[in-house]
């Protein structure tokens, strides 16, 4: 049934309001941040379009939400605006293209900072003394956090200067990193409680706590992003030389950013950058933030009702959404592991239409309290697989299914079992078509055999056709059983058999990783390699020895016994052996060209990839970590490196580009 333009309009301030306070009243929101723009930019075109139904208490004359009664009320000196948002560069183009207007083509410059997703705070000093801190609340007037504020130990409690200004107020962000937001969020499901979201909702729920030292434990941080009030002190001419007066005074400022851009290409150019290396830093960012550096041609833009002209937040896309739970489906993976996973009615988050996301296990699943039916909300940060976070189940109607384990495999129909000490339900028979696909690719995937080419499609017709029943079957190949597989040519085919022959060159720890152990990583493969030299040695090894190799422990030792129990598995690997792959591990002399030496890898590389990068260092005695530290001995830089490379510009670790490194290699 169509509605008017005034009952829409109606409907539409009714729904923000409602949303709103979900989000800034109870810290609780039910839509992602795109949603919630997209139902205000429809309300704004609304009233832009029937002028005559305008109002003053419309959500788009107003800044943010209700503040609570649970704090003492706290008027801003200077309104705390929010601002405008725009999600694609054609969109920044035309803010640009207004500033340029606002100000006759006069030259300016941009500086950029991240959009940390937490809660806007104002933090008030007199002559250097933190005496009040208060939230955003409406915009006008906010609540009175001063107790909880202090408790953050990145927010200084007395000004770093000799003789500090008489009135200072610093506006910024207060959130949590990830790590810290994780351990929170375990804690709570720990204990049974309901966990908070994403980071953003954790800060300000920790913030608006009533007990401080509730708010202490939630180890927030804070960073300065804006200007707020002064006096006693000259004014700074630019927001840049605003944020060094602050980190003077001793608070930080945003470690990504803070860059002057003199264009809008250069600022487009920063965006797409951060746009995957943002997954990479220890915070959450939803977009950047650009603002017109000089103080001056600020105030010559001047603001609107509710945003400031000189500053826009060019966000990225979403990276939560909600949706509604169609169907669940059962995922059989290489181990036997049977997977719920949800399928989505199709809904845009992160960049990309979801239409499934992972439920992990079945515990999961009650956890959650889902239903096929359900409203979710559901996140993807990343190039991680989409998961369900949470159940909407005020969005009920009666409708939903209760979901159910199954009791048999999905695949093949045999008897699924699960161990007291796992969560996940398994299939036991090996001979699981399904299972043995995955297990196929595993073999064949970069990190294990390498085989290039051997991907989902022609393992499926290799199996399906009965050419590859087993591991050994691979090397079995011949050029025609491949050309009577779709897409298959001479080219093609040469190739594949090319990379197959030469995977039987990998050493031990790739060959006992490809064989999919349960428990066993590349980490643990190779110590296992290390320690038995030989195939054979690994095969014939015992419970005790096993146990007591360092990183291993009884849990893989026991996993190693059980796979290699089967006579049919130590058939396989014989068979493997007559093929012609390598059964032992290369010996790592403790003497060798980079001994002693660890080292990062950021960025990519173009001779070769850093699986084989990294193999180079172990190869040569050196080592390879995932972390940049103060112990490590060399930073190697690819093109777009990411924070790694910042990091260890920071320490003051040295840096090698792809050339420099492999000369210091002997290549």
């Amino acid at each position: 049934m169509t509605r008017s333009p005034r009952e829409e309009i109606e409907a539409l301030r009714a729904e923000i309001i409602r949303h709103e306070r979900l989000y800034y009243g109870s810290d609780a929101p039910e839509i992602s941040d795109g949603e919630f723009d997209a139902l205000m930019n429809r309300l704004k075109a609304l009233e832009a379009a029937h002028p005559e139904l305008a109002s003053e208490d419309s959500p788009t004359r107003r800044v943010g939400g209700e503040r609570s009664n649970t704090f003492a009320p706290v008027p801003h000196r200077i309104p705390m605006l929010s601002l405008d948002n725009c999600y694609a560069p054609e969109e920044f183009l035309d803010w640009h293209a207004r500033v340029k207007k606002g100000l006759k083509d006069e030259p300016f410059e941009l500086v950029v900072e991240a959009k940390i997703d937490g809660l806007s705070c104002s933090i008030e000093y007199e002559d250097g003394n933190l005496v009040r801190a208060s939230t955003r609340g409406d915009g006008e007037t906010g609540e009175d956090v001063t107790l909880n504020v202090r408790t953050i130990k990145s927010v200084p409690l007395k000004q770093g200067l000799a003789r500090p200004p008489r009135l200072f107020e610093a506006r910024g962000e207060v959130y949590m990193d990830k790590k810290d937001f994780e351990a929170l969020r375990e804690e709570a499901l720990n204990a049974g409680e309901e966990p908070f979201v994403n980071p953003r909702n954790a800060a300000a729920g920790s913030l608006r706590q009533k007990d401080p030292a509730v708010t202490a434990r939630r180890r927030l941080k804070f960073i300065v992003h804006s200007y707020g009030y002064l006096e006693g002190m000259v004014e700074p001419d630019s927001h840049w030389e605003y944020l060094n007066i602050c980190r003077g005074l001793g608070f930080n400022i945003s470690t990504l950013g803070n860059r002057v851009c003199r264009s809008a290409e250069e600022v487009l150019e920063y965006y797409a950058k951060y746009a995957e290396e943002r997954f990479k830093l220890p915070y959450e960012i939803d977009g950047l933030v650009i603002k017109v550096d000089s103080l001056r041609q600020r105030r010559l833009l001047g603001f609107t009702s509710k945003s400031p002209r000189w500053a826009i937040a060019f966000k990225y896309p979403a990276q939560q959404a909600t949706t509604t739970v169609k169907n669940v489906a059962f995922s059989v993976g290489r181990t036997g592991a049977i997977t719920p996973v949800a399928e989505l009615e199709p809904v845009k988050c992160g960049g990309v239409t979801i239409s499934s996301a992972t439920l992990h296990n079945f515990d999961e699943v009650e956890r959650l309290g889902l239903k096929i039916g359900d409203r979710v909300v559901i996140e993807r940060a990343g190039e991680v697989i989409p998961k369900v976070l949470k159940v909407l189940p005020g969005s009920r109607t009666g409708a939903e299914k209760a979901i159910h384990p199954p009791k048999a495999c999905p695949s093949c129909g045999s008897e699924v079992f699960k161990d007291e000490e796992e969560v996940a339900l398994r299939c036991v028979n090996p001979s699981c078509p399904v299972q043995f696909k995955r297990s196929l690719l595993h073999f064949a995937s970069r990190d294990a055999m390498n085989i290039d080419g051997f991907g989902e499609s022609s393992t499926g017709q290799l199996v399906d056709k009965g050419l590859v029943k087993g591991f050994p079957d691979i090397y079995r190949l011949k050029k025609e059983d491949l050309l009577g597989l779709e897409l298959f040519k001479d080219k093609k085919a040469d190739n594949l058999l090319a990379q197959i022959a030469k995977s039987k060159e990998q050493p031990l720890s790739r060959l006992i990783y490809a064989l999919g152990i349960r428990h066993i990583g590349e980490k643990n493969a190779r110590v296992l390699a290390q320690h038995f030299r030989t195939m054979a040695a690994f095969t014939a090894a015992g419970m005790d020895e096993l146990s007591r190799i360092g990183d291993i422990g009884p849990v893989i030792a026991e996993a190693v016994q059980e796979f290699f129990k089967a006579a049919s598995t130590r058939r396989m690997v014989e068979e493997l052996a007559g093929l012609g792959l390598r059964m032992d591990e290369p010996e790592r002399s403790a003497g060798g060209a980079l001994a002693g030496r660890t080292f990062v890898f950021t960025g990519e590389l173009k001779s070769l990839t850093r699986a084989e990068a990294q193999e180079l260092v172990r190869g040569l005695g050196g080592k390879e970590t995932s972390s940049v530290s103060a112990k490590t001995s060399y930073v190697v830089a690819g093109s777009d490196p990411g924070s790694k490379y910042d990091k260890a510009k920071k320490l003051g670790v040295t840096i090698l580009s792809e050339e420099e490194f492999l000369k210091l290699a002997g290549k």
